[in-house]
């Protein structure tokens, strides 16, 4: 066993990162095992059920547990992308709309922390800039857990947010936007390096909430990168230089994710085809009056409990999201490479 090698322990960030991946492995192989126990369990109640009809309700509700749990596993190990296992770093940004738009931004970062919490991600916010009089202007969330970064990265783009509104006294149906980006975050910052002469570091006063520790001293961290005009701010923890690590992590991300685009650029200039840029997409309506429902533009997916996707119901849109993907994938795979 590679543990046991030699030297294994001395860096410690890679060996923490080979036990955690071997630690997802023994669950999924886990996950398989009870799978298949629970498919021979299900072989001997569809006997029992030919001479007993009272066992066919169960038997029915019992397999079409087992046919989603199968079909969550396929989505699971069809997560085979470069970065798809790992961990993500969610950012929110209020759009059009004024006070709506912070507002809705808002409610899209509650979402996703209770949808996180559903998964069993571990997530937290690792910064925040409150809004003139509601919501939020921006707001980032680390997501920590088996293929977050798989799972989340389709809800990279522009969501749309239709309702009455609450700030205007006439009640007036308001259309709000807010931008999400999705970023693969770095292991040990082994894909990027950052030169730091091309990076310049401010301190300054938090200003979100925290109390007299936060109002009175300059730790909060922000990071310009020169080279690209990259600026990211963390202002969530209590210490500079806890906020300066939190920083330069998502620098890195940025980073990655701009390196990444590109290269999906020119391999989408070599075969010739033409795609709109992700962030510009509308990806998703929320719509709130005249009549309840979430709609994705992508996959046509809809949910008429619109409350309950705000709750962090969003797994419908999820699956359907990385189902498309897989059939994309499976075509171009028939389809063999270009000419």
């Amino acid at each position: 066993m590679q543990s046991g090698v030699p030297g294994f322990w001395d860096d410690s960030d890679t060996a923490q990162r080979a036990m955690r991946t071997l630690g997802e492995l023994k669950a999924t192989v886990g996950d398989v095992q009870d799978l298949g126990d629970t498919l021979v369990e299900l072989q001997t109640l569809q006997e029992l059920a030919k001479g007993e009809p009272e066992f066919a309700d169960e038997v029915e509700s019992e397999a079409r547990l087992a046919s989603e749990r199968l079909g969550r596993l396929e989505l699971s190990l069809a997560l085979n992308g470069p970065h798809d296992r790992s961990d993500a770093i969610l950012i929110i940004h209020s759009g059009e709309g004024g006070i709506d738009a912070q507002d809705f931004a808002a409610m899209l970062s509650r979402m996703y922390l209770r949808w996180a919490d559903r998964r069993n991600l571990k997530a937290e916010l690792l910064d925040e800039t409150g809004g003139e009089e509601a919501g939020i202007k921006n707001a980032t969330i680390e997501l920590k857990g088996p293929n977050a970064y798989g799972l989340v990265r389709g809800e990279a783009g522009s969501h749309r947010l239709v309702r009455q509104s609450p700030f205007d006294s006439a009640h007036r149906r308001h259309t709000a936007f807010a931008l999400v980006e999705v970023l693969p975050e770095l292991e040990g910052q082994a894909e990027i390096t950052i030169n730091p002469d091309d990076v310049r570091m401010d301190a300054f006063r938090a200003s979100g909430a925290g109390g007299q520790h936060v109002n009175k001293t300059s730790s909060a961290i922000r990071l310009t990168h020169i080279p690209t005009g990259i600026v990211v701010t963390c202002q969530n923890e209590r210490s500079q230089i806890q906020n300066r690590e939190t920083a330069y992590k998502i620098l890195g991300a940025r980073l990655l994710e701009r390196q990444m685009k590109a290269e999906a650029e020119e391999r989408t200039r070599l075969k010739g085809d033409i795609t709109a840029a992700g962030f510009g997409n509308r990806i998703r309506s929320y719509v709130l009056h005249p009549y309840t429902q979430v709609t994705d533009h992508r996959t046509e997916t809809s949910v008429g409990d619109a409350s309950a996707v705000l709750d962090g119901a969003l797994d419908p849109f999820i699956d359907a999201y990385l189902e498309r993907q897989m059939g994309v994938e499976q075509d171009a795979t028939a389809a063999g490479p270009a000419a």
